[in-house]
Parts: C-alpha cells; sequence; structure tokens
C-alpha cells in the first residue's frame, strides 16, 4: 500500500462496520460523506452506524481493496436526532439493547434518549420489558463507550498512542480520564507503555509545575525502570539524583525530597547493598531477596545423607559408555548430594555430558526432573541433546495474564511443579526476576541446577544471576576446563577458548572456522551478502535458513539494520502474489525471518493439526498463550484485509495486527546480544568498527560459540585483536552476589 495525501480530514457518519478488533479497537468500517461511501481504517475501538466521525489521516491505495483512509486520530460525535440516536441504538452499539428496544427508547425520550442512558438510566424501566436491573446494565454499558471514547479523543488531541487508552480502561475503567488529569505520569508507568517525554509533555500542557512533586517522583521512577534495560537492579542513590537531574532540570534537593516520599510510601525500596545506598522498585528488591534467601536456604540443606554416590556414578557412566573426567565426576556426585549446584564451562567441556549422567542418577534415585532454558531455541537444543522433553521457563511455569494485563505464572509457592528436580540450561540469561519466580514454583525439597557459560554475556534483563551466585561462594559449583578430544579438534571451540583466554586465534582459514579480511564495512557487507545467500548455499548445500549472520552492533554499513535490508534482497525478494507491508523502515514480506523483540505474555498460539490426522482441515491441536524475547519465526502469511501478519514459530502460529508489528524486527541478521542461548548450523559474523562497549572479548566469545559446524569471520583483523584483547565488562548494579556472601560468610 502507498501513502498519497498526508494529514488531511475527512468527516462524516458510520454506515456499516466490517470489523472491529475489542482488544485493540481496531477497526474497518464504511463513512458516509459527503462526497460518497468512504472505507476508513484504525483505531476506533467500539464504533458503532450511526455515530459522526472526524478523521485526520492519510489516503492509502490498498493493493487488493483499492482506495481507503487510515485515521490516525479520531473524534467522534455522538449521534444526535431522533433518526440518528436510533440508528445508533439498533445497530446493536449499545449492549442489550437491539432493534425493538431502540425505537421504544427512541419513543419515549427523543432527542435525550441518550443523555437518559448516560445519567439517569433507571429511567429505562419506565418502558415496558426493561427491568430496573436491565436498565442499570444498559447505563453501565453506554458509560463504558463513553469513558472509553473521552479517554482516546483526550490523548489522541495530546498526540498520546491510542494503545495507551486501551491498557489504561483496562486497569482504570471508567476513572481512567481522570486519573490521567490527576497524575499525567501514570501513562509512563511500564505497564502502559507511553514514554516519559509523552507524559512529561502532557503534564506542563495541563498546568503542571516543572518543579511539582509529581513530575520529580515521576523521573525518579522513570530512571529507575529505564536502567533495568541496561542490566541494574538497583541505582545508587547519588546516581540516581544526578541521572533524574539532568534528565528534567530540577535541583537535587528537590529529588532528594521526592525520592524520601517515594521510599516511605513504599514505591521505592532503599537498602544497603556492600556499601552503597542501594534504590530499587519494588518487584525487584523482592526477587533479589527472595532469590538470595531461597538459594541459600537450599544449599544449607543436603539434599540426601551425606555419603559416596560413587557406585552410583560409576554405574551410569558404564550405562551411557562414557569416561567421565574429574570435573564431571564430580559435577554428577554433587547433584546427588546437594538441593542447588552450578555447573559452568565453555563449549566442549562435557556439559551436556555431565547433565546427561545427573538424569541418570536422577532416575536411579526415583526422581521426577524438568528440564528447561529461557528461550524456545535453546530448550529445544536441550531436547535434542538429552532426549528427553525440556520447555522454556516461562512453559515450564505456565504464563496467564492477570485481569491489569500482567504476566502471572501458574505454579507458584501455593501450586508448586510437580517435580523432585529442575535443570535449567543457558542460565547465565536468567534475569534475576524470572530466577524468583522459578524459585517461588520448586517445592521446598527440590533441587536446582544451574547450568551455563559464565564467560559468555550476561542477561538482556536485570541482574547477573549465574555469575553472581558462582561469584558468591554459597553454592557448591564446578567449573568443567578440560576440552574433550572431539571437540578440541574443532577449531571453533579451540579458538573460543583462547578468545576466553585472551589469545587472539589463528586466523588463516581451514577447518569449521575461517577469517576473511575485509578492510571496510561496504566491502564486509558485501561478503557477507555473497556468502549468505550463493557461497555457503551452492558450495556447501547450507540453506539460508541454518546460516545466521551476527554483528556487534545496529546501525553502520555492516550492522543488523543494513544487512537485514541487503539479506532481505537478495533472498526473499518480492514477488507477484508474494504479500509484503512496511512498518517503520522495513518490508516485512511473507517468507522473511522475523525475531521478537519483547516478551508478550498474552498473544495466543494455536499449532494445527497433524496434517495426518483425521482432523479436519483448518483444524488446532494445541493452543497457549505467549510468545517471548528472542523467539525466531517465519511469516507465513500476510493479510490486508484484517490487517494481520502471521508468523510461524516453530509450529506454533501467532497472528499479529499491523500495529503490533513494532514487537518483531528482522532476523536474518542480529546483534550478538540476541543471538544468546541459540546455536546455528552456520554463523557469519561481521567484525566491524562500532561502538567500544560493543568491540569487547565477551560479545567476540559469545559469538563464535553459537557457531555448531561453520564459523566465518569477516571484516577487519585489527577489530577480532581488539575484541579479543578487550575484557572491560559492563558494570551491573546488582546486590545479589553481596547477599549471598555476606549471609554464607556469616
Amino acid at each position: 500500500m502507498d501513502g498519497e495525501l498526508n494529514n488531511i480530514q475527512i468527516s462524516g457518519t458510520v454506515s456499516v462496520l466490517i470489523y472491529q478488533n475489542p482488544d485493540n479497537g481496531y477497526a474497518v468500517l464504511r463513512l458516509e460523506t459527503g462526497d460518497g461511501l468512504v472505507t476508513a481504517v484504525g483505531c476506533m475501538p467500539d464504533a458503532s452506524p450511526g455515530e459522526e466521525l472526524l478523521l485526520t489521516g492519510s489516503w492509502i491505495t490498498h493493493q487488493a481493496y483499492g482506495r481507503q483512509f487510515r485515521a490516525e486520530f479520531v473524534q467522534r460525535r455522538l449521534p444526535s436526532g431522533s433518526e440518528g440516536i436510533f440508528r445508533y441504538l439498533a445497530s446493536g452499539a449499545v449492549k442489550h439493547v437491539g432493534p425493538a428496544k431502540a425505537r421504544d427508547i427512541v419513543e419515549r425520550f427523543g432527542d435525550r434518549a441518550l443523555d437518559i442512558i448516560e445519567n439517569d438510566p433507571e429511567r429505562l424501566s419506565e418502558i415496558k420489558g426493561i427491568t430496573l436491573k436491565r436498565a442499570r446494565e444498559i447505563g453501565s454499558a453506554f458509560r463504558r463507550q463513553i469513558s472509553l471514547r473521552r479517554l482516546m479523543e483526550f490523548l489522541m488531541e495530546n498526540e498520546i498512542p491510542t494503545s495507551v487508552a486501551m491498557e489504561l480502561y483496562r486497569v482504570w475503567g471508567d476513572d481512567a480520564l481522570a486519573a490521567v488529569r490527576s497524575n499525567p505520569y501514570v501513562i509512563a508507568a511500564p505497564e502502559f507503555g507511553a514514554d516519559f517525554s509523552d507524559a512529561d509533555g502532557l503534564a506542563l500542557r495541563l498546568g503542571f509545575e516543572a518543579d511539582c512533586p509529581e513530575r520529580a517522583e515521576a523521573a525518579l521512577l522513570f530512571e529507575l525502570s529505564h536502567n533495568l534495560g541496561n542490566g541494574h537492579t538497583f541505582i545508587p542513590r547519588e546516581k540516581l539524583i544526578a541521572a533524574s537531574e539532568a534528565l528534567i532540570g530540577i535541583g537535587s534537593e528537590t529529588l532528594s525530597e521526592s525520592l524520601d516520599c517515594l521510599c516511605e510510601c513504599g514505591s521505592v525500596i532503599r537498602d544497603d547493598v556492600a556499601g552503597q545506598d542501594a534504590c530499587y522498585l519494588p518487584e525487584f528488591y523482592e526477587a533479589e531477596t527472595y532469590t538470595a534467601r531461597r538459594i541459600l536456604d537450599m544449599a544449607s540443606a543436603p539434599a540426601a545423607a551425606v555419603g559416596s554416590f560413587s557406585a552410583a556414578v560409576s554405574a551410569v557412566e558404564r550405562e551411557q559408555g562414557v569416561s567421565y573426567s574429574e570435573g564431571q565426576r564430580r559435577a554428577v556426585e554433587l547433584a546427588g548430594r546437594r538441593r542447588v549446584l552450578a555447573i559452568t564451562g565453555g563449549p566442549g567441556t562435557g556439559k551436556t555430558t555431565s547433565v546427561r549422567g545427573i538424569l541418570a542418577l536422577f532416575d536411579r534415585l526415583g526422581l521426577k526432573t524438568a528440564l528447561c532454558a529461557p528461550t524456545g531455541r535453546a530448550a529445544k537444543r536441550m531436547s535434542e541433546l538429552t532426549g528427553r522433553e525440556a520447555a522454556t521457563v516461562h512453559r515450564l511455569l505456565g504464563t496467564t495474564v492477570s485481569d491489569r494485563g500482567m504476566l502471572v505464572f501458574e505454579h507458584d509457592e501455593a501450586d508448586p511443579l510437580d517435580a523432585d528436580a529442575v535443570i535449567l540450561d543457558e542460565s547465565s540469561m536468567v534475569d534475576i526476576r524470572l530466577m524468583a519466580d522459578l524459585l517461588r514454583a520448586l517445592r521446598p525439597d527440590c533441587r536446582l541446577i544451574l547450568v551455563g557459560d559464565c564467560d559468555q554475556l550476561p542477561s538482556v534483563g536485570p541482574g547477573n544471576v549465574f555469575s553472581d551466585i558462582l561469584r558468591s561462594g554459597a553454592v557448591e559449583s564446578v567449573r568443567l576446563t578440560e576440552i574433550f578430544r572431539q571437540a578440541g579438534e574443532s577449531r571453533i571451540v579451540r579458538s573460543a577458548h583462547m578468545i576466553n583466554s585472551g589469545i587472539v586465534p589463528d586466523l588463516r582459514g581451514e577447518g569449521d572456522f575461517f577469517f576473511l579480511q575485509r578492510p571496510t564495512p561496504e566491502r564486509a557487507a558485501d561478503t557477507i551478502v555473497e556468502l549468505f545467500s550463493e557461497r555457503l548455499p551452492k558450495n556447501m548445500g547450507i540453506d539460508p535458513s541454518q546460516i545466521q549472520v551476527l554483528s556487534p552492533t545496529r546501525r553502520l554499513g555492516a550492522g543488523t539494520h543494513a544487512l537485514n535490508l541487503r539479506l532481505q534482497a537478495a533472498v526473499n525478494p518480492p514477488g507477484e502474489g508474494k504479500r509484503e507491508k512496511t512498518y517503520g523502515d522495513f518490508t516485512y514480506r511473507e517468507g522473511d525471518k522475523v525475531m521478537q523483540i519483547k516478551n508478550n505474555y498474552d498473544i495466543i498460539w494455536r499449532k494445527p493439526a497433524d496434517r495426518g490426522s483425521a482432523a479436519p482441515a483448518g483444524a488446532f491441536d494445541e493452543a497457549g498463550a505467549g510468545v517471548f524475547n528472542g523467539d525466531i519465526g517465519v511469516i507465513r502469511s500476510i493479510d490486508d484485509a484484517r490487517e494481520t501478519v502471521t508468523v510461524d514459530f516453530d509450529g506454533r502460529l501467532v497472528t499479529y495486527q499491523y500495529e503490533q508489528l513494532s514487537e518483531l524486527e528482522p532476523a536474518y541478521a542480529m546483534t550478538v546480544h540476541k543471538s544468546q542461548g541459540s546455536e546455528y548450523r552456520a554463523v557469519i559474523l561481521a567484525a566491524v568498527p562500532g561502538a567500544p562497549q560493543l568491540l569487547v572479548r565477551g560479545v567476540l566469545y559469545t559469538a563464535v560459540t553459537r557457531a555448531r559446524e561453520l564459523l566465518i569471520i569477516v571484516g577487519d583483523r585489527a577489530v577480532v585483536e581488539r575484541m579479543t584483547h578487550d575484557d572491560r565488562r559492563q558494570k551491573r548494579y546488582s546486590g545479589l552476589r553481596a547477599r549471598l556472601a555476606d549471609a554464607s560468610c556469616g
């Protein structure tokens, strides 16, 4: 679809409602204007025939349905006059009112009918067939519509996204508009999704003073929330005040007073952590202290009477036909003796063999074991390597959504998992909140085995959980260091261990690891596209779906943004009958590889029924909710009529409305951070200049360890050398290590 005219207005009366999504308000309707019928699309919740609309937006030409008007802003007027009111009510716009009752209401109250329904609904019981209870229900349903419309109009006038209105109404109901007027900064809360700058601009337009308490408190809370994205579970008081002062220009004394008020009312928690005056958002303080408490409780109690499991471990060794290293044997035996154990090691050091041994030992002990990992791909790989079913942590815990739209897990202390032991793989990816949720779901006597590589990048979410647990010394741990012969024959594995030791790997191409010198980002990008689309598929038989391009950076000539555009053009160009949708600066196309970039706990997925079964065409044999940050899928269909995109995530079909496409991004190329927990048959890494904080050893090590069979680094040798030697790690404010270490020492 192509835009033709922008920022124009049309007005008219709704004639026919073609489609309405009750969750997000998106509608397709026919509008009667002075120039005839017009098809209009956009966010217009509860739009109904008979009401009058003033739309601001642009004309577009739809590939299948011709000329349409896309509404960006909507002003709504309820119908006036008896005939217009009758048409509106008869359309079913108000619950419990149909054509017959609509005629009775209009004949009784005439032009005042809508005013009566909103402000004096009990009078509807004067009409035969309408009880007092039903009259009140009609009034309640109408007021809901009016409240939501007024809220949307208010936000639209102030250029606040319409999606915010839907979330506000879900939480506040009819009081949503009053709540926003009372304190506009509520819209910047994470559950509502507006930017702080939007809330700040709205507040100032409504007459709030620049140094008012509401503004100061909102800035402090915003900084705490914003820095969760930088991995911090808390911010030191002085740094929090300084950052807020830079954000809104209020003096530190005023901010300090506001921070004290937030602490007094419980909106911020202060605690002394390793000499730091730490300021937490309550849920992250609770997550961190709960995690420390549960882990310490588990570490202090043995899982079984202290004794030797040597004979049992030897029996497992014989059954599996392996010969354990000293570290592996210790890991398997400690798993039998301890309620919590951490196992870490680089590639090729036998973590998977250790996990298989632990599983077999737990089987011998009659324990029911659950396997899980943070991402779908990591869980799938765990299943393949162990031969046992593994789930994501979210699916293991069972995700549901509360009435307020917040994530709730089905399993917690009141309803724990039916498991005697849980083995968590890729533990370095787990943030503090998810770790706390997992621990809450474990029975008091349940065992927990944490497995991961502590030298990889930390979790995207707040905290440094796995590393903190290992470094605290509070939990029994095993570090596997011996590289097994078969793994040692891989140059990928050897190079990863060299990089981790600060040694530049041998870049002469052979075996499964090649380096291609390309001195500029542009030349590197040219080579990457050629490898991805031509050389690897034709010369090595590796399909592009099995190749992952990685880059440390999003921007510049060999960043993920530019690479995704070029890779899509090479392997999935436009074609006749291939539908597409432009959103932002990318045109999504059927067949594109895409990635979910935020957790969406309430989006529905379905698995089609097995085609070999007796199920009818279009049937589904499984359904659930939730798609999570990092999940990779392929666009199967784009429906312009309903404005939806359907993505296949490993057999789970998820349908997105067009306005939800902000949750997706192309995934032919992705940042190294986004690749955590995944493994690919072939990896092409762009080693090009970028921000100094991205060109570090941890990024290079993580990228190299994503490759299973083939690794090709394309770029500048000097960048590889720089990344190998730079062992800087981003500082994260996290109190878990201190809490574990202090308690264990005490």
